[in-house]
Parts: C-alpha cells; sequence; structure tokens
C-alpha cells in the first residue's frame, strides 16, 4: 500500500494548501492513507473540532499532535471520542486522549504512534519505552507501523529510528517545520526521515510573519505573533509499504510550491 504523510499543518494557509493538491497527490501516487501532522492546523496553534472535521473532510483519515496539542482548550471536549487523533503517548498516565490507533481503510489496518521528543522540549516520560509499550497492543493486529516522533533534536530523531529499525514501518520526524534531505530506508526496511517539514505560508519563518519574528529576536521583547499570507509549501512523504511484512519499501518526499492569487489570500 501507499502511504502519504503530510507535515505540520500551518493554519488557514497550511489547510488550503492540502485542499489544493490533495486529490491531485491522491491520485497521482495511488494513494490509500493519508496522516497528517495537524497540531498546528487551527490559528496556527492547536487544533478545534471544526478544523478537524475539515481536514478530515478533505481525506484526510488520521492527525498526529504534538508540543501545542493542548493550546484550543476545546480539544479536551472530544479528543477521547475521536480515536482519529492521536496525541503524543508520553504524557503522564491519564491524560485525555490516546497514544496510538489502529485505523481500518480498505480491509487493513493502519497502526499509527505519535510521541514526543524530550531533548529541547518539555519533559514527559521517555519516548522510547513509551513506543515500546505501544508497539505491544498494536503488532497484534498489524505489521504496518507509522511513528510520528514530534522532536527538536536530529539526534534523539536518528537514535529514534535505529532503535526502531526492523520494528516498524515508518519513523518521521516532525515540530521543527523545516523538511530535511535524509530520507532513506534502513538496514532492517524501516523508513527514516529526520522531518517531513511544514504545509503552510512559505515566505515564513516556520509559518509566521517574518518581520515579528525578527522583532522578537531583535529586541527579545513580546510580540504577537501572525500567520504569513502569500504562497505556500506543501511538504509531505510518500511511502510504498509491503502490506503483508510492513516493511517499508521506498520514501519519497514531497516538496510543492504553491503560488497563491494574492488578491483570493
Amino acid at each position: 500500500m501507499d502511504i502519504l504523510f503530510i507535515g505540520d499543518i500551518v493554519g488557514r494557509p497550511g489547510r488550503k494548501a492540502v485542499k489544493g493538491v490533495l486529490n491531485d497527490l491522491k491520485s497521482n501516487y495511488k494513494i490509500d492513507f493519508v496522516i497528517a501532522n495537524g497540531e498546528n492546523a487551527a490559528g496556527g496553534t492547536g487544533l478545534t473540532k471544526k478544523v478537524a472535521i475539515e481536514l478530515f473532510n478533505m481525506g484526510i483519515d488520521c492527525l498526529t499532535m504534538g508540543n501545542h496539542v493542548w493550546d484550543k482548550k476545546e480539544i479536551f471536549d472530544f479528543i477521547n471520542e475521536e480515536h482519529r487523533i492521536v496525541r503524543p503517548g508520553n504524557y503522564p498516565e491519564g491524560t485525555p486522549g490516546c497514544g496510538s490507533t489502529i485505523l481500518l481503510k480498505n480491509n487493513k489496518k493502519i497502526g499509527i504512534i505519535n510521541v514526543s521528543g524530550r531533548v529541547f522540549m518539555d519533559t514527559l516520560d521517555c519516548p522510547f519505552k513509551t513506543v515500546e509499550r505501544e508497539l505491544i497492543n498494536i503488532k497484534k493486529h498489524t505489521n504496518i507501523i507509522i511513528v510520528d516522533f514530534h522532536a527538536e533534536a536530529t539526534s534523539e530523531k536518528v537514535a529514534m529510528a535505529w532503535f526502531l529499525d526492523g520494528k516498524v514501518t515508518a519513523v518521521l520526524g516532525t515540530h521543527t517545520h523545516v523538511q530535511t534531505a535524509d530520507e532513506r530506508i534502513l538496514p532492517r526496511d524501516t523508513a527514516y526521515i529526520t522531518d517531513v517539514g511544514m504545509t503552510g505560508p512559505y515566505n515564513s519563518v516556520l509559518g509566521i510573519k517574518a518581520d515579528l519574528v525578527l522583532k522578537k529576536f531583535i529586541t527579545q521583547l513580546p510580540v504577537s505573533f501572525k500567520l504569513a499570507a502569500g504562497d505556500k509549501i506543501f511538504n509531505g512523504v510518500v511511502l510504498n509499504v509491503d502490506d503483508k511484512t510492513g516493511k517499508a519499501r521506498e520514501i519519497k518526499r514531497i516538496n510543492l510550491l504553491i503560488k497563491s492569487d494574492e488578491e483570493k489570500e
């Protein structure tokens, strides 16, 4: 089967980018299943039920999250009931939502695990032990397992890839919003990329207006961030997976620049 993973969707511009190209990508690559990181999809930070439904209606099958999972407080009202949304599994026991899920599409089961890094991030439970725990149940149902490792440090992401090589289909890094060019298949057939990238404003600093970020860096004073407009970037990866073994056969980066009509923004 072929799985598309979309890099961090940032606000309305990111959602518009997805809407504009997803159907063509699904057709061109014969995509069977779509996963996207949605932790910044509502207004550039967090996720609301309305935005989640909008993304599901576009054809996304599963949304993973990250350190901004709780930024929109209304998520507490629906995350327990929506098994297509996966938050980092290494939050403390009793946290709303789930750290992994198994979804059925075209009679095939796909396991998705979301976990957060700890280097330069909030200190949560051990991501390595968390993935091991989540795998115990998922392995009983499917060999097709995608891990979204939402982390800052490259070293931590690479370490997770080697830790899980041969145990999962893919370890896909998110969080930095900058796509890396190190996609590969590891020796035991696990696909890896340090960061899938971002889907959102192209002429920006990680989706935010550049002048606002510069002001913050230069003055060190509080600044109200706003999403940039104009051209958009769509980042993702396509995985070709052996249905039975869950082994990755190929990983291909997607990096599309979507030119915008300023009058329509």
